[in-house]
């Protein structure tokens, strides 16, 4: 599943679809984990906010870490996905419903 854009500020699934699952998202967002270490960089979000065809990717990857990495190393882990959920929802306009 990737997204696609249709105009500057929509993003949509491949399925015409703007909602996600917790799990759909997660496995979207694995998709970018390049070194398959299980957590996401600061870089990896970058390419994540290209894929979405979102601007100032680099501003925002940084935004997105800093608002998702509560305990600072430079990584988003499993423990932190909820805050990037918070963040995609807020900055890339995705629903994503917990089930």
């Amino acid at each position: 599943m990737a997204f696609k854009t249709t105009s500057l500020n929509q993003n949509i699934s491949d399925d015409g679809r703007r909602e996600l699952t917790v799990k759909e998202f997660k496995r979207w967002l694995m998709r970018f984990d390049a070194d398959k270490d299980g957590r996401i960089s600061k870089s990896e979000l970058r390419q994540v906010l290209r894929a979405t065809g979102g601007w100032f990717s680099g501003r925002k990857g940084r935004a997105g870490i800093k608002s998702a990495d509560r305990d600072g190393n430079g990584f988003i882990d499993e423990c932190e996905i909820e805050n990037l959920i918070h963040f995609a929802q807020k900055e890339l306009g995705v629903t994503i419903i917990p089930y």
